[in-house]
This record gives C-alpha cells, sequence and structure tokens, in this order.
C-alpha cells in the first residue's frame, strides 16, 4: 500500500528537521545578527533614554542601559548601568521549521522561498526580543529598576502581553502563515488530488 502524498510531505519534513534545526543552531550568529541591528534601531529610537546599545555575542543580545541596577544603589556605585540579555534563539525557532517544509514542498525556487521567509520572520523575531527586553526592565528586575522605567500599570501590562504573543504565538504561527502564502499552489495540488482519491 501507497503512502498517502500527505503523509510523504509530513514525512519530508521530518527528515529535513534534524538538518535545518542543526544549520538554524550553527549559523546563528550570522542569522541573529539582522535582528540585533533591528532591534537597536528600535530600541534607540523608541526608548533612547534607557538604551545605550545593543551588542551581540552569538545568539545572545545584550541591552546595555542607562538604568541602575537595585544593588548599585546600595553599594552607592554611581557608574553601575544594567545591562539585559536576550536569546534569540527563543524567538527564532520557527525558522527552521519553515526551512523544513519549503524543502519538502519541492516547489520551485526554494533558495527564493527561504531568503523572503527569512526576512519576512525577521520583524517577529525583533518583536519579540524587544518585548522580552522590556518585561526584563519593567517587570522582572525588580521596583527599584522599573520606577526608572516610568512605565504606568497599562504600559507593562501591554508589555507582558506582547511577550508571550512574542514568545507563544509567534514563533509557531508566523512560519506556517508565511508558508500557506508561499505555497498556495501546492496546498491546492493536495486538495485536488484529495477530491480525485476521494
Amino acid at each position: 500500500m501507497r503512502a498517502s502524498p500527505l503523509a510523504r510531505f509530513v514525512l519530508q519534513v521530518a527528515a529535513w528537521l534534524p538538518l535545518t534545526f542543526a544549520v538554524w543552531y550553527l549559523a546563528a550568529p550570522l542569522l541573529v545578527w539582522p535582528v540585533a541591528l533591528l532591534a537597536e534601531l528600535f530600541t534607540r529610537t523608541a526608548f533612547g533614554d534607557l538604551v545605550r546599545s545593543v551588542e551581540q555575542n552569538g545568539a545572545l543580545l545584550t541591552f546595555v542601559t542607562s538604568l541602575k541596577p537595585a544593588s548599585a544603589n546600595a553599594a552607592g556605585d554611581a557608574r553601575a548601568v544594567l545591562s539585559v540579555e536576550s536569546n534569540v534563539l527563543l524567538f527564532s525557532f520557527g525558522l527552521p521549521m519553515l526551512a523544513a517544509l519549503i524543502l519538502a514542498a519541492r516547489e520551485p525556487h526554494v533558495v527564493r522561498h527561504l531568503v523572503i521567509g527569512y526576512a519576512v520572520l525577521l520583524p517577529c523575531q525583533t518583536w519579540g526580543v524587544v518585548a522580552d527586553f522590556l518585561k526584563n526592565i519593567a517587570i522582572v528586575a525588580g521596583p527599584a529598576v522599573a520606577a526608572q522605567t516610568n512605565f504606568n500599570a497599562w504600559q507593562r501590562e501591554a508589555i507582558a502581553f506582547s511577550y508571550q504573543f512574542g514568545t507563544l504565538i509567534m514563533p509557531t504561527v508566523a512560519p506556517a502563515i508565511v508558508w500557506v502564502l508561499m505555497h498556495r499552489r501546492f496546498l491546492e495540488n493536495f486538495a485536488g488530488n484529495r477530491r480525485v482519491a476521494v
């Protein structure tokens, strides 16, 4: 008994996943670099009084802020500033899944689809990283640091929602939407083959 086209496609996606995850992990410093640029551009523009710079070390971004850590006030160290790390891999794990779907579909223009998919997902990854940074300074760092940000209660609620959305929804749903939009003909062929089989 031959496997259905859908079953074959699922098996091909599963076969590509180990390779795409390995490439994603090993190429993280290169793949994260545009996210670092976008995150710095956005945070320096929107929160210039809070963010001094954004530094990249592999897949980690470090936001160097103008905020004083609570321990600096207690120790009397006026030069100490708060640095916040964000792991971009937490917000980009949909990339290897998208790559596996694209490769398994075996449609023309694979490289173009991979590049377009990566470019479309960059703002989604940046959203997650920036929301993670804001969550850390406005909520996690404690009242002494949060007071320096001047975020009010509804802004902190919006930050918490943005973080949840950027962590739980965007990394999983955005790649699927991008793939569907780029492979409508492929999906229509699946639907047509299913009608013929019925």
